[in-house]
């Protein structure tokens, strides 16, 4: 299959995962079904195209801006990086959802915290924090 191909599929999956997330709040086992199944998935696709292209890839170019930006010019690296970034970003939405029941959030005022996560990774994860923030009143809550 296609790095195109796979590039597709992780986002059609990513997306279900998120819709999971947004649209049906109510399932109990949501988060079993995004971290068990399809963040898993994702870290075995990741795991795959590591392992297959171990030898392609110069560890030295981590330590450098310049070499990260070398990496990104090629589009199996992209592929890995992505896939790495849905997996990552899927997690930070069931944690999200699971510190939000926690402290009692209202799952519509978590939405704009998730379309953020989904859209731009860490400024979501900042929202959600400040959305605690603002409903606790305290910013340190008894778990991160």
């Amino acid at each position: 299959m296609s790095a195109d191909n796979v590039f597709s599929i992780c986002n059609i999956i990513a997306m279900l995962g998120w819709i999971v997330l947004v649209f049906i709040p109510m399932w109990n086992s949501s988060d079993k079904f995004i971290a068990g199944i399809i963040v898993t998935l994702f870290a075995v696709i990741y795991t795959y195209y590591i392992v297959a292209n171990i030898n392609a890839i110069d560890l030295k170019s981590f330590s450098t801006l310049k070499g990260v930006t070398n990496l990104f010019t090629n589009p199996l690296a992209v592929l890995i990086g992505w896939v790495h970034y849905l997996a990552f970003d899927l997690m930070t939405g069931i944690f999200i959802r699971k510190n939000g029941i926690k402290y009692g959030i209202s799952h519509w005022l978590l939405v704009p915290c998730y379309l953020l996560t989904f859209m731009f990774g860490p400024i979501g994860l900042l929202f959600y924090f400040l959305t605690r923030w603002a409903y606790t009143k305290q910013y340190f809550a008894d778990n991160y």
